[in-house]
């Protein structure tokens, strides 16, 4: 599909977007743990949503399509931002950054349920990933904090991969919608999920927030989930399954870097390094085999 955008404007999007991702990781571990994580999670889709508010255009929709792209938006963003943010309280951010290997499995998982087939290799691809993670985390997963924060981020990723093949699928059948004109709902959708542990959980008397606290939901607000989430999904829409998966991955790499030079985690580099290589692998056999059909019909 080539529609008003190159497959450039298409990959560099992706790429910007995995770039900034890259920060946030980090900031939230070094900033943002000692706040409450639904308060973290629904203050930055806020801003989120209220950056895009003047963009909206609801005349031309109708109430059902309305309603699923905010089913989409609280899936995409708002239950995979409570489930991503509260595992930081178990986990250095080099750890989330890893956990999120699995994303681009589950897209290429979803998008065959979807299209009623079975690939083998996706089992095979599956193992090695697992092997992988395995490989870095195997002296701490029996502590109880690893394998609560792992099982968030399995929930969040799952929640991510969805979201993005259902908008890409839904606005693919509505070619005359503008993203920019709709997006503002998405990022509603997620807010009514945020609010709800928000008013449960809480405490606005404890809430003081410091500078590098309040630039830091800033940046996350209007630059990583605001502008990015656009761009992503933009992305998303323009490109193939295979490409998608490929840009899912390539915050990985940047993000374990800025987690462990630029903030200064600590980790086992040859760990790291054999368990990397062996995900980094399995993900390339998992692009490389969905992208050759992709790319016949790009």
């Amino acid at each position: 599909m080539q529609g008003p955008f190159s497959r450039e404007d298409r990959m560099l999007y992706l790429l910007i977007v995995s770039i900034v991702w890259a920060f946030s990781f980090g900031l939230i571990k070094e900033y943002l743990t000692g706040l409450d994580s639904n308060f973290v999670a629904c203050t930055r889709i806020l801003i989120s949503f209220l950056l895009f508010v003047p963009f909206l255009r609801l005349r031309s929709l109708n109430p059902l399509l309305a309603i699923r792209l905010l089913l989409i938006g609280m899936i995409q963003f708002g239950v995979m931002y409570v489930a991503y943010l509260y595992s930081f309280q178990y986990l250095a951010a080099y750890q989330v950054v890893i956990y999120t290997t699995f994303t681009p499995l589950y897209i290429t998982c979803i998008a065959d349920i979807l299209d009623r087939r079975f690939r083998p290799r996706l089992l095979i691809v599956a193992i090695m990933a697992i092997v992988g993670t395995y490989i870095i985390v195997h002296k701490e997963m029996h502590r109880f904090e690893i394998q609560t924060g792992f099982l968030l981020l399995q929930i969040s990723n799952l929640c991510f991969a969805a979201g993005q093949i259902f908008y890409k699928r839904l606005m693919n059948r509505h070619l005359e919608l503008k993203d920019a004109h709709v997006f503002g709902l998405l990022y509603f959708g997620a807010f009514l999920v945020t609010a709800v542990p928000v008013a449960v959980t809480t405490n606005w008397s404890e809430i003081a927030l410091g500078r590098e606290q309040i630039v830091s939901l800033l940046y996350l607000g209007i630059l990583a989930s605001g502008i990015c989430f656009f761009l992503w999904n933009l992305g998303a829409r323009k490109t193939n399954t295979g490409a998608l998966a490929i840009f899912n991955n390539l915050k990985i790499p940047l993000a374990v870097t800025c987690s462990l030079f630029v903030f200064g985690e600590e980790a086992n580099l040859k760990t790291l390094l054999l368990g990397g290589t062996i995900i980094l692998a399995a993900l390339f056999i998992n692009e490389y085999f969905v992208r050759l059909p992709a790319q016949k019909k790009d």
